[in-house]
């Protein structure tokens, strides 16, 4: 089962990283900049590969366990929008991440 859960943690970080370059790729100046943007093409792309390792990760994990999981990804996106780009970062923020925190543990201790 470990290399369904290594694929599975890499589909979340790498589909992190994909919305991350996303962000970036948005910020030109109109929507063929922004979609032609190389931020946004390998953003694109990393999402393809996250897909790839999901459905790689989803052949032994129950999905009921692999889809919630993905949620992880919202806690490191809100996290590194923070760092790259000073986004809000309230107590509600941290709240609510560490309800999907505690989800996530719940849903992987059973």
């Amino acid at each position: 089962m470990i290399p369904y859960y290594l694929a599975l943690i890499a589909a979340i970080l790498i589909g992190a990283c994909g919305q991350l370059l996303l962000k970036e790729g948005a910020g030109g100046a109109s929507f063929r900049a922004q979609f032609l943007s190389p931020y946004t093409l390998v953003g694109l792309s990393a999402y393809a590969v996250a897909a790839i390792a999901y459905i790689v990760a989803i052949r032994r994990i129950p999905l009921s366990l692999a889809f919630p999981s993905v949620a992880a990804s919202y806690v490191l996106v809100a996290v590194a929008a923070h760092y790259l780009w000073g986004e809000m970062l309230g107590w509600r923020q941290f709240a609510g991440m560490a309800l999907v925190g505690a989800g996530i543990f719940m849903l992987h201790r059973g």
